[in-house]
C-alpha cells in the first residue's frame, strides 16, 4: 500500500492576502486559484522542491496549524532570501547536545551541519506557523560555490 500526503489546509482570514504572502514572500507556486461563485475557492499552492501542497481555506474558527515543517538543505541560505523578500524568520537555533538532545537549543547553526539539527521559524499573517529545518547539507556545493570563499581567503583556526 502507498499513501502519499498531498494537501494540507491552511486557515486563513484573507485569502487574497495569503495568497500574495505565500507566493510573494515565501515563494510557493500558484497550482490553482479557482472560484466559480462568490462563495466557493480554491487556492492551492506548493513549496519550492515538495511533492505535497497546501490549500488556503477560509477560517471558520480561530484556529490555526502550528508548527508544518519545511526542510531545505541549507537552513542558513534559505533563511537569508526568506528574508530578502520581506520575510521575518527567527534567529537559527540548534539542538544541544545533539546526541543526548532532550530539548534544550543552543544559538546558530549546527556546527557539524548534522540532519536535523538546525530549526528557524516563521508565521504567516494569519499565525499559521512554519519551521524550516536543515537536512541534506552538502559542504562540497558551498566550496565549489562562485561566492565561496578560496583557499586564500581563509584564515587558519
Amino acid at each position: 500500500m502507498m499513501l502519499a500526503l498531498e494537501v494540507i489546509p491552511i486557515p486563513v482570514d484573507d485569502v487574497d492576502r495569503a495568497l500574495a504572502f505565500y507566493t510573494e514572500q515565501v515563494g510557493f507556486r500558484l497550482d490553482v486559484d479557482y472560484q466559480p461563485t462568490a462563495d466557493f475557492r480554491v487556492v492551492q499552492l506548493t513549496p519550492p522542491g515538495s511533492a505535497c501542497s497546501v490549500q488556503l481555506v477560509t477560517a471558520k474558527s480561530p484556529s490555526r496549524v502550528h508548527d508544518l515543517y519545511l526542510v531545505t538543505p541549507d537552513l542558513a541560505e534559505a533563511r537569508a532570501k526568506l528574508i530578502a523578500q520581506g520575510l521575518a524568520v527567527g534567529a537559527i537555533r540548534h539542538k544541544h547536545p545533539f546526541e543526548t538532545w532532550a530539548g534544550a537549543w543552543n544559538a546558530g547553526m549546527d556546527p557539524e551541519r548534522r540532519d536535523y539539527a538546525s530549526f528557524a521559524d516563521f508565521s504567516d499573517p494569519d499565525g499559521n506557523t512554519w519551521v524550516l529545518q536543515e537536512r541534506g547539507f552538502d559542504s562540497r556545493r558551498v566550496l565549489e560555490s562562485p561566492d565561496a570563499p578560496s583557499a586564500a581567503d581563509k584564515t587558519p583556526s
